[in-house]
């Protein structure tokens, strides 16, 4: 199956280039997705501003707390082209073991995987949010116990956005990066 929208090739128009020069790390060619995001320049941009957020230091989540809300995200929205782009890049800095990864795709939060009630919370969360596009008041409260206000916002909108990314990403028929995995 071909992509919907095909991600552009090198060489890039000249009003596309500096942004996907700046989505990658020096030296790395875009990945599709951003090339797919190339097509319309401002919204390339307004993403690239809000994902170097999510992706950087300044996200109150760290790199597991991140990885874990992520690859969760993406599997529930049966997104395997950015799951796999994050458990490629991520899932080995972020601690996740190959069980954990397993049941990001298609487990639970009460696997036997999941030692730590903070990665437990976590998978609940992004489920819920997935289900029911709201935290109950019993999950909240154990959640807050665990995280802060500014945590919470940003699990709230880490999720969100990855829902836009993985619905985007499924609706053109993007097919997954070289060296990626699957399910």
């Amino acid at each position: 199956m071909s992509a919907r929208i095909p991600p552009l090739d090198a060489p890039y128009p000249d009003d596309v280039a500096p942004v996907l020069r700046r989505v990658m790390p020096p030296g790395e060619e875009p990945i599709a997705l951003f090339r797919t995001f190339a097509h319309h320049p401002r919204l390339a941009e307004a993403l690239h501003s809000w994902g170097s957020y999510q992706l950087s230091r300044n996200l109150s989540l760290g790199l597991r707390d991140r990885e874990i809300v992520i690859d969760r995200t993406c599997a529930r929205c049966g997104c395997a082209y950015e799951w796999g782009v994050h458990v490629a890049r991520f899932a080995g800095r972020a601690g996740l073991t190959a069980a954990q990864v397993s049941s990001l795709a298609d487990g639970s939060g009460t696997d036997a995987c999941w030692t730590s009630e903070r990665d437990r919370l976590l998978v609940e969360a992004v489920d819920a949010l997935h289900t029911a596009h709201d935290i109950d008041d019993p999950l909240w409260e154990r959640l807050a116990v665990e995280f802060g206000p500014e945590q919470l916002l940003d699990l709230l909108m880490l999720c969100g956005f990855y829902h836009a990314i993985s619905f985007t990403a499924r609706a053109t028929r993007l097919r997954p990066e070289p060296g990626t995995p699957g399910w």
